[in-house]
């Protein structure tokens, strides 16, 4: 699960990567760009269409997702194979894209994009549904560090593909990313759908079954039987005037504004970190301080991404969520403070040459800053918003998360042209500040989630468990946990934030 699943990482992270080299091809120039004199390039407007639009499609995608993935005869297993071929179809249409129809390249992303929207919402939904609680951050984080796998390819090929003089120095490109997509839709077939999901549609047994081999255990251990008991538990609250339950309750079901809101942000946050900053524009930025061949400082910053993100596995379980992303967006904003220092006032001088060491250092802090990002907020954000949900609302929730995520994401592939244009390295200054923004949300409201089940992070929410205290939290048992847990839904009911079905399940518990 955790390699193959992952390959909806790769998707992602390839399509990323490809786009960055398409901008500096010559031959994808030749056929696409709107300014042909003297030279071929692209305006800003459609530089951002064909690179942002991908995005628009993944906001559409991440939304719609939630209502097929809990259908009973979908679910989340042929959800992710239903996503694949979609993905097929929008590279298809790129592929197909020709001289001057640039829109057919745009209009192909954004099907592609809604593709990887989807699976957005269900790579990291499945890893969590049905991963063991010690290891499920490291397992989560899988599908950022595929992502930068998936970025890093993109890069490697197009390096490999860019001194062709046709269209296959694009198509080629392209042509292999049929590759992730096929791999991913037929390796999840061979998996079982994901347990809780099973034990939601009366599948007991099969849920069972499902838990005991991704723990890989008998199906009587100890572990299992107390999973069961968790879901039947959880199941039996939220079944309580289920029938009267409208769509909106995923806002008003208790602490799921709260949760919500935050899950957005934390994706939100992961965007304004500045990370695309350089996937997207990655060549294109840095050929602009001087460096000859910028194929080969992606090529760098891929391959920084990918080896830093291997520490992030350990660090998500090893020093927990809230630690790690606090300290690491601290670190992400310094090291844009100095690029943006350094490319605003050192790069070029007056007489419009390129200061060469300016530029070196540049890239230094680049990959500083990509080190920081590749083992902290790339993939712990994902986890983050995988755990922090109850099952019933956990698609919908995720897809609102996964939205944010894109919505942010297409902001800064649109007008990231245009701002550097405007206003050229200061831009990193923008990112610095969000970068600080983002360490005083995690630290004050992100419970800490580290080694505790998905039940159990719910009854945290649900206890309002102080953050800054929650990562020394114990679980009552018993009827202790009951016990609290009744007197948090009196209190939601008191306050006219529960449906009528809350208030009956409490009397009923008294």
């Amino acid at each position: 699960m955790c390699i193959l699943v992952s390959m909806g990482g790769i998707c992602f992270g390839y399509d990323t990567g490809q786009i960055s080299g398409f901008l500096e091809m010559e031959n994808f120039l030749y056929n696409f760009a709107d300014t042909r004199d003297p030279e071929y390039e692209f305006s800003w407007r459609r530089s951002g269409l064909i690179v942002g639009m991908l995005s628009i499609g993944t906001l559409f995608g991440a939304l719609v997702s939630a209502p097929i993935a809990n259908h009973r005869r979908i679910g989340r297993k042929y959800s992710i194979c239903g996503w694949c071929i979609v993905f097929i179809i929008g590279n298809i249409i790129q592929i197909a894209s020709t001289y001057p129809r640039w829109y057919e390249m745009m209009i192909g992303r954004i099907i592609s994009g809604f593709s990887i929207g989807g699976l957005s919402v269900m790579v990291p939904m499945y890893q969590g549904e049905s991963s063991p609680a010690h290891i499920r951050g490291a397992i989560v984080c899988c599908y950022q560090l595929f992502i930068t796998i998936g970025i890093l390819l993109a890069n490697l090929i197009n390096f490999g593909t860019e001194g062709i003089h046709n269209t296959a120095s694009w198509r080629i490109v392209l042509g292999i990313g049929f590759l992730w997509a096929i791999i991913l839709g037929l390796g999840i077939l061979c998996f079982p759908e994901s347990p809780r999901f099973d034990y939601r549609h009366g599948k007991h047994d099969q849920a069972r079954k499902s838990i005991a081999a991704f723990h890989g255990v008998d199906g009587n251990h100890r572990v299992v039987n107390d999973t069961m008991k968790d879901l039947a538990k959880k199941l039996q609250e939220e079944e309580v005037g289920a029938e009267d339950r409208k769509w909106s309750e995923v806002f008003t079901g208790p602490r799921m504004r709260y949760r919500i809101l935050l899950g957005m942000a934390i994706q939100m946050f992961q965007q304004l970190t500045g990370m695309n900053y350089f996937m997207y524009y990655g060549t294109t930025i840095f050929a602009s301080v001087g460096i000859q061949n910028s194929f080969v400082t992606q090529i760098i910053l891929g391959a920084v991404n990918v080896v830093c993100t291997f520490p992030g596995l350990y660090m998500v379980e090893k020093f927990g969520r809230r630690k790690c992303l606090t300290i690491g967006a601290l670190w992400m904003s310094a090291c844009f403070l100095v690029f943006a220092s350094m490319g605003q006032f050192k790069l070029g001088d007056p007489e419009g040459e390129t200061n060469q060491t300016a530029g070196y250092v540049m890239i230094v802090f680049a990959c500083l800053f990509i080190a920081a990002f590749a083992s902290t907020w790339g993939p712990m954000a994902w986890a983050c918003v995988a755990e922090m949900y109850p099952g019933r609302y956990r698609s919908q929730a995720i897809s609102y998360c996964s939205a944010s995520n894109w919505f942010w994401n297409f902001y800064l592939a649109f007008f990231t042209p245009l701002i550097t244009d405007k206003i050229r390295f200061a831009y990193g200054y923008v990112f610095a500040a969000c970068n600080l923004v983002a360490a005083l949300i995690v630290y004050f409201f992100l419970i800490e989630s580290n080694g505790k089940s998905l039940e159990e992070i719910d009854t945290m929410y649900l206890l309002h468990v102080p953050p800054r205290k929650s990562s020394g939290w114990v679980a009552p048992e018993g009827e202790d946990l009951v016990t609290a847990e009744r007197v948090m839904r009196e209190k939601q009911g008191k306050k006219g934030s529960q449906q009528e079905g809350e208030d009956t399940f409490v009397e009923n518990r008294d």
